[in-house]
């Protein structure tokens, strides 16, 4: 631990209660989207809805940065929680294209906040392999809550339109388990002194290009799959049950990354990653049944539960501590660019095949250039 202050098991399972509200932005809404697309007068753009909060994170992420530096991390992740519920549950009372989307792109603004200073506490409270250990427990959280809200929207579309904007108010309920359970950190890990020195190093800048990558990656196979599965015939139900099992894979890969990069070390456990990744897109494009798209899925499911908790243990690992909560901010960027990114999947000509073989072989290129990177970078140190 790092200082005097020690977490309580209750403080940990609230820090990683917060990860779930980082893929909850967009999921509570989905299963009830064209309802609620109505009901809010944004009927044509729908879709919008769900990526526009993933355009805040990005556009507000270096504000994000500088507010956690001014205010440190416990105090901006309560802020930011706050403004999370305010904003989510707010959010049915709008209509109209303006307020309804400059509410949330401010979301997403405010999930910048919560999920760069969510983890920069972990930081704060776990050094070395126990902060590995517990930044692989947040993948999980962030995976399980997919599964979790997603399942939760869809009862509560059931029920009524509005219904799914309350799950926003979980982040008020996270707030109050902040204050009683999660202690401030020690001073030196709150950001009030900042290094001379602020340029993003080599190292780093290729933990953000990683982490771009496979959420770019992950959520192609996300956005074209549910097409690939109704040619094979499966419906609406069974094909989210498809995509919630690469979800449950993503958990478990996320529960084995600290032993895979305890034997093989953090590049080419990205590099297995990005492989995983490409061989799971390589049978999309191939498979003409449904035994081969399960395959896929494991694969697919161990590329993202393998990178996305290790990019976050890497920034953290490769900052500074008075610049964490910056960098984390600039992570929380890159993921969320990687996200908006993949749906302009829908422009690239020819068929769904051919997509699936571009997402291939982007995946293994980006995985061989960031071993070899590594690779190069060690070289040149140990000169």
């Amino acid at each position: 631990m790092n200082g005097q202050v020690k977490i309580s098991r209750l403080g940990a399972f609230t820090l990683l209660m917060v990860a779930c509200l980082t893929i909850m932005v967009g999921c509570v809404i989905v299963p009830g989207l064209p309802a609620i697309a109505r009901e809010l007068g944004v009927a044509d753009a729908a879709s919008w809805l769900v990526t526009i909060p993933s355009l805040g994170v990005v556009l507000f992420g270096p504000l994000a940065g500088r507010a956690i530096q001014a205010l440190g991390l416990y105090r901006a992740l309560c802020i930011g929680l706050f403004l999370y519920g305010l904003l989510g549950a707010g959010g049915v009372f709008l209509h109209g294209l303006v307020p309804v989307f400059l509410d949330r792109l401010l979301l997403g603004g405010a999930t910048a906040v919560v999920m760069s200073a969510g983890t920069g506490l972990i930081s704060a409270f776990y050094e070395g392999e126990a902060r590995l250990k517990m930044i692989a427990r947040q993948g999980m959280s962030i995976e399980l809550g997919g599964v979790i809200f997603l399942s939760l929207g869809g009862f509560l579309a059931g029920l009524a339109w509005s219904w799914p904007f309350a799950l926003y108010l979980f982040a008020w309920l996270m707030l109050l388990m902040v204050w009683l359970f999660v202690p401030r950190p020690p001073a030196s890990s709150e950001g009030a002194q900042t290094p001379d020195s602020t340029a993003l190093g080599r190292a780093l800048k290729r933990v953000y290009a990683a982490a771009c990558a496979s959420m770019i990656v992950f959520f192609l196979g996300v956005i074209v799959l549910p097409y690939q599965l109704h040619d094979l015939g499966l419906n609406e139900a069974e094909t989210g049950n498809f995509l919630s099992f690469v979800s449950l894979v993503a958990v478990g890969a996320a529960a084995l990354m600290p032993r895979v990069v305890g034997r093989v070390g953090e590049s080419t456990t990205l590099l297995v990653a990005f492989t995983a990744y490409a061989v799971a897109h390589g049978l999309f494009s191939l498979a003409a049944s449904l035994p081969l798209m399960l395959v896929g899925a494991v694969l697919m499911g161990i590329g993202f539960g393998l990178s996305v908790p290790l990019v976050n243990h890497m920034t953290v690992e490769q900052s500074h501590a008075a610049l964490r909560g910056r960098n984390l901010a600039y992570l929380s960027m890159a993921i969320f660019t990687g996200q908006f990114l993949s749906a302009f999947s829908e422009f690239i000509p020819g068929s769904r095949s051919l997509i699936f073989l571009v997402a291939a072989m982007f995946a293994l290129i980006v995985g061989v250039w960031l071993w070899t990177s590594a690779r190069v970078d060690r070289r040149l140190a140990n000169m």
